[in-house]
């Protein structure tokens, strides 16, 4: 039957063979909850269960297509800090995909844990290299375990009617009845294996599509040859090499091998083509690396995060390496560390002057280089935010020296003129140091505690008082720490080395006493940069910005970073102007710091005057981390993207908000046509069955980002149908996003989320398109799925005005 690998290794692999028999294991959460829990791999193979003892009241823990990967212990930093209590040679970390919490777990014995370890690695192995119709099966699989109630191996009607409704059905009982009796070839009143099958495919059967394949058959039997051609070329625009196409297609899709050497499509291979990678919406071809890789790094966007050591919120989340591997598995280039003295010498990341957990900046390293290049082997770049004092800036450079080795990019490269920045491709494999850099002639300001204070005298009228020394000591040396305060209690700290160069003595006249603070004015206290430090920054020069005009006259590049804020404001007063400073200059732009529970803005406002690391709360599931990721799944995931032509031209004449000629208005097309299997939105009760409509979005230029929507489809979440065509004008398509959502309607409060796809419009492919969904946290929801005929057409109107 169905899944026929998984249950044959099932009786066959030791370690499956144990885990079906169940394991008591230590359950770790942190280092005060260990608590002993019996895991037990069901028999079905994809699913492990939990109780609290063996033979007690278990529930669902995860399925094996949650999982991402199994660590050892000595890979986990929550079972690292419990080394001295816990064998780490037992235990091992389960890894999700998405943004769900590691399960940390430490078995009694060795042997035990790598039963375990080998058992998951096996069946993650399975489920990873399943192609689409043993996902398929996998899916049927399961979907008749839930619905077998007592585990006989066999589905009365009874149990039939409970899973239609699990799978969001709402059917006439005696249309159900006439199915489950069609599909009843044993005549034994109950659906076993390939009976079960044949009721899916009654269920599932498509008439859009039926009808769609019977308008280019002649005999509504089979495409010959020449007609999947003419469907090619007149519905999905694949005008070049249509016919090739079609030979290759009929051979990967068509079931029959008799269809295959006879050159023609069966309505079952039809169906499976528009279901696969090449019917899907995002152009295959968009998928690789297919940019040029060659041009100044910043002539691209860069996928980037903000805070990346976070979990949770800005005040009180939890630091952890963690959240450096799910960004840089996700494609993220762009990582940022805020480092501050730690009370042994060793400096430590954390957010400032918050209740946020700290980790050891060595781990912050040593994770970074073992996971910069798991995903692609295009630059990374270390964004550093630095409040250490002298000393802890040595050790935080020796770190970086030590630990990254030859992986750092610590010299200038020959073949790179000094007034250019190197490619992505010229920088493969290296990590960047991005910081402040010791110069002759000026010091450059931490540009977020500057817009930091700016943002609060400015909403507050407060003043900034610089405290030299120390509030429970008085001595004759002032504190090594310079401590700006503010009335709300707000601070922001800057440290000194504990022996002052004398340049910096004229500075500070200690007294006897402790003067109390000194009111400052205009006056900024200076972080004084360890030299060791300052010569890792190679390329990536924070730079104060003061004005477009003050950066072309005194940098040759340079990073400046920005709050959303003021490029808001920036882009609204000097847009061209902004455009023209990201053509030789790069930006970084990150969150308000008033933004405490880690949400996220749309990053494509600062995306359309080319400001290349717009950085975002990957911890942060929403829109704004949807149009991210979907925007940079093209180009091999790298996470680099070629900006538009008109992005990198020094003379371009591009302004987001007023653009004109050569651009010329789009008309975009998208009918809504049908969905396919979508889920239950979260816990809702089990008769309860979705209501679903599509909203459409399209984020670009203001004058194009708009949003459309269906009307709702009561009760089917299975198979409903919508038939509606939504029009959009675009006006810039290099730039627009295309996101398609689809939800629960709900008439007393706000839609429930279902899932979505994001992809930019230059990657859509047009005509008859499936749209495969993917949960909040961009996981796939298969086989949820959505079908769309998509078209882009010149707009005549403008034409002809």
């Amino acid at each position: 039957m169905m899944a026929s690998l998984i249950q044959s290794r099932l009786i066959t692999d030791p370690n499956l063979l144990l885990m079906q028999e169940g394991t008591l294991i230590r359950k770790v959460r942190s280092k005060s909850w260990k608590k002993f829990r019996y895991y037990r791999l069901q028999n079905d193979g994809m699913t492990v269960w939990q109780s609290k003892q063996a033979g007690a009241y278990a529930k669902l823990t995860f399925s094996i297509s949650d999982v991402e990967t199994v660590r050892m212990g000595y890979d986990s930093e929550l079972l690292r800090s419990l080394a001295e209590e816990l064998p780490l040679e037992q235990g091992f970390t389960i890894v999700f995909h998405g943004r769900r919490p590691n399960l940390d777990l430490v078995a009694n014995t060795v042997e035990e844990a790598q039963t375990w370890i080998r058992g998951l690695q096996l069946l993650v192995e399975l489920v990873t290299s399943m192609d689409q119709q043993e996902r398929l099966d996998q899916w049927l699989s399961d979907w008749f375990q839930r619905g077998d109630k007592n585990q006989d191996g066999r589905m009365s009607f009874a149990e039939v009617q409970r899973l239609l409704h699990l799978m969001n059905v709402e059917m006439d009982q005696d249309y159900a009845l006439q199915l489950f009796k069609a599909a009843d070839v044993s005549q034994s009143e109950t659906l076993e294996g390939e009976e079960f099958v044949q009721f899916y495919k009654a269920l599932t059967k498509r008439k859009e599509v039926q009808e769609l394949f019977e308008n280019f058959s002649s005999d509504g039997q089979k495409l010959t040859l020449l007609e999947f051609v003419d469907f090619l070329r007149e519905e999905q625009k694949e005008q070049e090499c249509a016919l090739d196409l079609a030979l290759k297609f009929i051979d990967r899709y068509e079931p029959s091998d008799s269809g295959k050497r006879r050159h023609v499509l069966s309505m079952d291979g039809f169906l499976s083509y528009l279901c696969s990678k090449d019917g899907n919406i995002f152009n295959p071809a968009c998928l690789p690396i297919y940019q040029d890789m060659t041009q100044p790094m910043n002539h691209y966007f860069i996928n980037s995060s903000h805070n990346t050591y976070l979990l949770g919120d800005q005040l009180r989340g939890q630091s952890s390496v963690e959240g450096y591997i799910r960004a840089l598995k996700r494609g993220c280039r762009c990582v940022e560390v805020d480092i501050w003295d730690g009370p042994t010498g060793e400096p430590l990341v954390y957010h400032g002057h918050t209740l946020t957990s700290r980790i050891p900046f060595k781990d912050v390293v040593t994770t970074v280089a073992q996971y910069a290049f798991q995903t692609t082997d295009y630059p990374v770049i270390m964004s550093l935010e630095n409040h250490c004092s002298w000393d802890q800036q040595r050790t935080v450079a020796q770190h970086l020296t030590e630990i990254l080795g030859e992986l750092l990019l610590n010299t200038a490269l020959d073949d790179v003129p000094l007034n250019q920045l190197p490619s992505p491709e010229r920088l493969r494999g290296k990590i960047l140091i991005k910081g402040k850099k010791l110069t002759t002639n000026e010091e450059e300001e931490d540009e977020e505690e500057e817009d930091l204070h700016s943002e609060l005298e400015r909403r507050q009228g407060t003043e900034l008082e610089l405290d030299l020394y120390s509030e429970t000591e008085t001595r004759s040396v002032p504190t090594p720490e310079l401590q700006l305060q503010v009335k709300d209690k707000m601070k922001v700290m800057k440290y000194l080395p504990t022996s002052l160069p004398s340049c910096c003595q004229t500075l500070i006249q200690p007294p006897n006493t402790n003067p109390g603070p000194v009111l400052l004015t205009k006056q900024k206290a200076k972080a004084i940069l360890c030299p060791a430090l300052s010569s890792l920054v190679i390329y990536l020069k924070s730079v104060s910005f003061k004005s477009f005009t003050h950066s072309t006259q005194h940098y040759y590049y340079g990073i400046a970073s920005f709050s959303e804020n003021k490029a808001k404001h920036l882009i609204k007063e000097a847009g061209n102007d902004f455009v023209h400073h990201n053509t030789s200059q790069l930006s970084r732009i990150y969150p308000s710091g008033l933004r405490t529970d880690s949400s996220n803005f749309n990053p494509q406002e600062f995306w359309n005057v080319g400001c290349q690391m717009v950085a975002l709360n990957m911890q942060t599931a929403g829109l704004g981390m949807d149009i991210c990721d979907g925007f940079f799944r093209q180009n091999g995931s790298c996470g680099y993207v070629l900006k538009p032509k008109f992005l990198r031209d020094t003379q371009s004449s591009f302004h987001p908000e007023r653009p004109i000629q050569p651009f010329r208005t789009k008309i975009l097309l998208i009918q809504v046509i049908s969905g396919q299997q979508l889920p239950k939105v979260g816990n809702t009760k089990e008769r309860s069955i979705v209501d679903p409509l599509v909203k459409v979005e399209l984020f670009g230029i203001r004058e194009d980002t708009s949003r459309q929507e269906t009307n709702y489809v009561e009760n089917n979440g299975f198979n409903p149908y919508w038939g509606e065509t939504l029009c959009f004008h675009v006006r810039v398509p290099e730039l627009a996003v295309l996101r398609f959502v689809v939800k629960d309607y709900d008439w007393r409060s706000r839609n429930d989320f279902i899932g979505q796809f994001t992809l930019p419009l230059s990657c859509m492919q047009q005509g008859y398109r499936h749209i495969h969904l993917l949960s909040r946290d961009g996981i796939s929801i298969q086989p949820a799925s959505i079908f769309v005929y998509t078209c882009i057409r010149d707009d005549l109107q403008e034409e002809d005005s």
